[in-house]
């Protein structure tokens, strides 16, 4: 069984899963829309049992104890603000950050404005943001699939998401993620102002700056049957990556790869963190 931490930073406090020693190798693992750091809970008993010390928090908007109501507040600065923040709290100087969907954004962020605090990046689905922001420009299946992050920030998309039983929210998983980890998101989502604060995230705006080429050892995992981010995007990755890069994709998964693929996504994290 997973420890369970409150992470006190001046932002507020954090809950977090965690495993392994305290003297450990440290390992921080971000989640995405619509989940929590439990979505971890495979990698982290995996990191833990090798030794690691993992933890995996719920970011802004998903911990209670910071839950600010402004769209604002959101910010990709704010966001990366809280790794570092969250790193300092825990004692960790530098750390190996892994990322998916937008924890995976959020972790490409931290990778280019603070590369001395990183002893590796790992990011899961989500491509360098300047590699899709040039397939949004230049695809149009990209375009596409990202639609719904326009539809998202409109006002009425808590009432509709959360309607009948949380269907639509549900609807998100495609039946790729086991029914009681859906529950619990929704379980959490339905807090109020949970699932506003998890919207807020696409709402904030655009970032002020762009990301730039990253130069730590860095892992990206892309699955073909992703709906949200596809292949253009993925395979530009490798342009933003100077330092060390290792790309691998996974046939017939979709975009929930922590919970669809557990065991080869902590084995490819593993292999990666043990190589740097």
């Amino acid at each position: 069984m997973p420890e369970y931490l409150t992470i006190p930073t001046a932002a507020g406090s954090f809950d977090a899963i965690a495993d392994g020693p305290p003297d450990g190798r440290p390992v921080l693992l971000l989640h995405g829309f619509p989940e929590a750091g439990l979505q971890w809970s495979h990698q982290v008993a995996a990191l833990g049992a090798e030794g690691f010390r993992a933890v995996a928090p719920d970011q802004r908007g998903y911990s209670p104890g910071v839950r600010p109501e402004r769209a604002s507040d959101y910010s990709i600065d704010l966001l990366v603000g809280d790794v570092l923040a969250i790193a300092d709290e825990l004692g960790w100087q530098r750390f190996d950050l892994v990322g998916h969907d937008w924890g995976g954004a959020v972790a490409w962020w931290t990778a280019d404005a603070h590369p001395e605090r990183l002893r590796s990046l790992s990011v899961v689905s989500t491509p360098h943001p300047a590699a899709l922001g040039e397939a949004l420009r230049s695809d149009e299946e990209q375009r596409m699939m990202s639609q719904y992050m326009t539809e998202w920030r409109e006002k009425s998309t808590e009432r509709r998401m959360l309607a009948d039983n949380a269907k639509a929210l549900r609807a998100i998983f495609d039946r790729r993620v086991e029914h009681s980890r859906v529950d619990e998101y929704v379980q959490r989502l339905s807090e109020p102002g949970a699932l506003t604060a998890a919207l807020n995230w696409y709402r904030s705006g655009k970032p002020g700056t762009r990301a730039g080429r990253i130069t730590v050892p860095t892992l990206y995992v892309w699955s073909t049957e992703d709906v949200a981010l596809g292949s253009v995007a993925a395979l530009g990755t490798a342009e933003w990556v100077e330092g060390p890069y290792r790309f691998e994709m996974l046939e017939d998964v979709s975009h929930w790869i922590p919970e669809e693929a557990p065991e080869l996504l902590a084995g490819l994290l593993l292999e990666h963190l043990n190589a740097h």
